[in-house]
């Protein structure tokens, strides 16, 4: 459906949200928690599923991006954040 008013960031946040009803789905990475993610793009997420789902990382691109991947082997949905 087409939703004029709807900006680019609105629309991200919308999916990520459709995405973690699925209980396999995380997000992690740098200030996703309770800063909100760059844009305020995963504002509010922190409260709506918890810090075992929005997970904040060090600044450490290689690490998680090496997490996401073990977690996905293991049958998870990583969605990562890289600034």
């Amino acid at each position: 459906m087409f939703m004029p008013d709807m900006t680019l960031r609105g629309a991200l946040s919308k999916g990520l949200r459709e995405a973690l009803q699925d209980e396999r789905v995380f997000i992690m990475g740098e200030d996703v928690g309770s800063y909100g993610g760059a844009y305020s793009v995963t504002k509010g997420l922190l409260g709506e599923f918890g810090p075992e789902r929005i997970l904040d990382t060090p600044i450490a691109e290689s690490v998680t991006v090496g997490a996401a991947l073990g977690a996905a082997m293991g049958g998870l949905k990583p969605i990562v954040e890289i600034m």
